[in-house]
């Protein structure tokens, strides 16, 4: 089903999937489909049957970066180009507080994957470009498909590193990697992206959304969805902490977890050899 412009939403065997819609034009990016997806992770973080987020696109490309026709619009001088509008901006943190607030770390047009306290895969099904390549860097675990493409391109268009990749992307693939893939604007594929560590895992193209679905449905059959959010806000609150900080959250939220019924039931699952009937309280 689909209630989001441009963008198609799907909830199957507790995994949400997100597809951006505009297959014509590889997905490119519109302001649309900015408010439909961001309209479609409120709708997966506020339904209790979903347990992880899959994020991919619609046809060959997963995004083509942001649509040309909105790049030939801009003027210097308008404004028109800003790192989001207040329609594309999700709120802060939505679903239940569990680990802690991110929200006040991470802005912008993407910022508010981070505060889902579900873990967001990206399919990167095909290219991903410019915008597109960013958006995937906001997921939590990315996944390509062996035809996938990827390039930064903002070098060629006279762009600079937009939307907070000059930050995400050297802490994935190291400073020297992502100045080269920023400034060169070179593309490359899916196993030189696994090779650096962009994606964590590259899935043959002809059986890529079967085995993403497959390692989604095992993170929302096997594992507490209580854990999976604590987990998320600690990995990415801990880039603004020390060590000492971070020691001190894991050690109240372990506390914590030991008093949720998640926790009863991992220990009792195990004890008993049986599949695990998680609740996420």
């Amino acid at each position: 089903m689909s209630g989001f412009e441009d963008v198609l939403y799907a909830v199957d065997d507790r995994v949400a999937v997100i597809r951006l819609n505009r297959p014509e034009a590889l997905n490119a990016f519109t302001a649309a489909m900015g408010v439909g997806l961001r309209k479609a992770v409120a709708a997966a973080v506020d339904d209790d049957a979903v347990r992880v987020i899959v994020l991919t696109g619609s046809g060959r490309g997963f995004c083509a970066g942001a649509d040309m026709k909105l790049l030939q619009g801009i003027r210097a001088d308008a404004g028109a180009h800003k790192t989001a509008t207040a329609s594309e901006v999700a709120p802060a943190r939505s679903g239940p507080g569990l680990g802690p607030d991110v929200s006040s770390h991470y802005g912008g047009r993407f910022g508010y994957l981070f505060s889902a306290p579900k873990p967001i895969i990206a399919a990167i099904n095909g290219p991903a470009a410019g915008l597109g390549l960013v958006l995937a860097l906001y997921a939590d675990i990315r996944f390509a498909g062996s035809d996938a493409k990827f390039t930064t391109s903002f070098a060629q268009r006279g762009l600079i590193a937009e939307h907070g990749v000059s930050w995400l992307l050297p802490r994935l693939v190291g400073p020297a990697n992502a100045l080269d893939l920023l400034m060169s604007a070179r593309k490359f594929g899916a196993l030189e992206a696994e090779k650096i560590g962009l994606v964590n895992k590259v899935f043959t193209q002809a059986t890529f959304m079967e085995d993403v679905m497959a390692y989604a449905r095992t993170l929302a059959d096997t594992v507490s969805p209580r854990s999976m959010a604590v987990m998320k806000a600690q990995v990415w609150k801990a880039p603004f902490q020390d060590f000492e900080t971070a020691l001190g959250v894991a050690d109240a939220a372990m506390q914590e977890s030991f008093k949720s019924e998640d926790f009863k039931e991992g220990v009792a699952h195990y004890v008993e050899k049986r599949a695990p009937k998680f609740t996420g309280r």
